[in-house]
C-alpha cells in the first residue's frame, strides 16, 4: 500500500488480486462478504455467522475448517486518537482512507512507530510533500535491529528532512477548530500535524479460536504444526493469525509477513483435501526501502540469540556492490551473527543503496539449511562486474566472521 499511496493517480483498487466477482464466477467459490463469524462449535462441527447487511445469524456445518482471520493494527487507547485525520495502515480500506486524506493537502504528518511501515510511510509522505516527524517510544528507530544498521537509516531520513524523535512517549492527540486532528502531545512537547499515522505494530486475531478452545501459542497467535493443523483434528489455521515454525529457533514463533501467509494458506488448502504437505518454516527474512536505501535482514539478532542460549559473535563490513573496475555501485554494509562455539550462522542485516535487499536471500537459504560460517564461506556465488565483485560482500563478511569464531 505505501507504494500505491505514493502515486496519486493510481487507484487503491489496483492492489486487489482476486475480486469477489472472479472468486464466485470464475473459481466457483461461495464467497460471502460482510459475514462475521461470531462463534465456532468444535463438538458440533459448526460456525455461526452474522450477516452484517441483512441482519440475522446463520449456522454452517464443516468437515474441515480453515481459520485465516489475520491480524489487526494496534490502535492507541489515548485521548484524541479516534479523531478524524488519525489513521492506521493495515487493510485496503485504511489505504483508501489515507490516500483520500492526502487529497486535502495536509502539510504536516506525525508517524507514531518506527518499524517497517513507519519507515516506508516516512518516505511516501515526504514524497507527497508533507513535513514528517517520526516518533518512537523505544531508544532507537527500527527496534530489534542493530545500531549500525539503524545509523544508516537514520542518516538517510535526516538527509531527506524527516525529523526523528526516539525515547518519546505519546500522550494524546488534540483537535483543531474543525474537529480534525491538529497536534500530537508527547512528554517532549506538542507537535502540529494535520495527519497522524499510527504504525505501532499488529496483533493476531486469535480471539475466535481461543473462545472455541483451540490452543494459543506463547506468542498470542494460534498454535499450528507444520501441516497448519491446530490442536483440533478438523481445524487448520494460516496467515497472520497463526504461528510458524522458525528454523533458527527450532520452535514456533510469530512473524506476520505476507510471504509466510501465502505459503501457509497453500499448505492448509492442500491438506484439507487430503494432501500431506508440510510448511518447512521461516527464518525471519524481511526487507524494505526508505528513500534510496535498501534494508534487509534474516535470522535473529544478538539479544534474541542470547535469550535462546547462544553465545553470539558478530562482524560488520562494507564492500562495494559491483566490481572495482566497473562504473557505478556503492557500499553494501553487511552484518553477520554466529554462535561462538559451533560457528552456526544465526542471522544478518544488510543495508546499501543497491544490491543489499536481495542478498538477504543468500542468508535466508543458509539459515534455513543450518549452515555454519564455514559453509557460507564456501558458497559458489555468481560473479560479474555489473552486479558483484569477485568476493561478494556476503562472502567478505563470512571470511571476517570465521576469524572471530576461530579465535575464541
Amino acid at each position: 500500500m505505501p507504494y500505491n499511496i505514493e502515486d496519486p493517480a493510481r487507484p487503491i483498487e489496483d492492489l486487489v488480486v482476486l475480486s469477489a466477482a472472479e472468486a464466485r464466477d470464475t473459481r466457483g467459490i461461495d464467497l460471502r462478504l460482510r459475514h462475521e463469524v461470531i462463534g465456532i462449535d468444535l463438538a458440533a462441527g459448526t460456525v455461526t455467522a452474522h450477516d452484517r447487511d441483512a441482519g440475522g445469524e446463520r449456522r454452517e456445518s464443516f468437515d474441515a475448517l480453515v481459520i485465516a482471520t489475520g491480524a489487526r493494527a494496534i490502535r492507541l487507547p489515548l485521548t484524541g486518537f479516534d479523531l478524524p485525520g488519525v489513521h492506521v495502515l493495515r487493510e485496503l480500506g485504511d489505504g483508501a482512507a489515507l490516500k483520500a486524506a492526502l487529497e486535502h493537502g495536509p502539510r504536516r504528518a506525525v508517524i507514531v512507530g518506527a518499524g517497517y511501515i513507519g519507515m516506508e510511510m516516512a518516505h511516501v509522505l515526504t514524497a507527497r510533500g508533507l513535513a514528517v516527524t517520526v516518533l518512537e517510544r523505544l531508544p532507537q528507530l527500527l527496534p530489534g535491529w542493530h545500531p549500525e544498521t539503524v545509523a544508516r537509516v537514520d542518516e538517510v531520513l535526516g538527509a531527506h528532512g524527516v525529523e526523528r524523535r526516539t525515547g518519546v512517549t505519546v500522550e494524546a492527540a488534540e483537535p483543531g477548530p474543525d474537529g480534525r486532528v491538529a497536534a500530537v502531545l508527547t512528554d517532549g512537547g506538542r507537535l502540529e500535524a494535520e495527519l497522524v499515522l499510527v504504525a505501532a505494530g499488529v496483533r493476531p486475531n486469535a480471539e475466535l479460536a481461543a473462545a472455541a478452545g483451540l490452543r494459543i501459542g506463547d506468542s498470542g497467535a494460534i498454535w499450528v504444526n507444520q501441516s497448519q493443523l491446530t490442536s483440533h483434528e478438523a481445524v487448520w489455521a494460516a496467515g497472520d493469525c497463526a504461528e510458524a515454525y522458525h528454523r533458527v529457533l527450532r520452535r514456533n514463533a510469530w512473524l506476520p509477513l505476507g510471504t509466510t501467509a501465502n505459503k501457509q494458506g497453500r499448505i492448509a488448502g492442500a491438506n484439507i483435501t487430503g494432501a500431506a504437505e508440510r510448511f518447512r518454516g521461516i527464518v525471519g527474512t524481511a526487507g524494505f526501502v526508505v528513500f534510496e536505501l535498501e534494508v534487509a535482514r534474516s535470522g535473529i539478532g544478538e539479544e534474541e540469540a542470547r535469550r535462546e542460549g547462544f553465545d553470539p559473535v558478530s562482524v560488520t563490513i562494507r564492500q562495494r556492490s559491483r566490481a572495482h573496475g566497473y562504473p557505478g555501485g556503492s557500499p553494501v554494509q553487511v552484518r553477520l551473527l554466529a554462535d561462538r562455539e559451533t560457528g552456526l550462522l544465526l542471522g544478518g542485516e544488510l543495508v546499501g543503496r543497491e544490491g543489499a535487499a536481495l542478498r538477504a536471500n543468500i542468508l535466508a537459504a543458509a539459515l534455513a539449511n543450518h549452515m555454519t560460517v564455514g559453509d557460507l564461506q564456501g558458497l559458489d556465488l555468481a560473479y560479474a562486474p555489473p552486479f558483484a565483485p569477485v568476493w561478494d560482500p556476503v562472502l567478505v563478511a563470512a571470511n571476517q566472521l570465521a576469524k572471530e569464531v576461530a579465535a575464541q
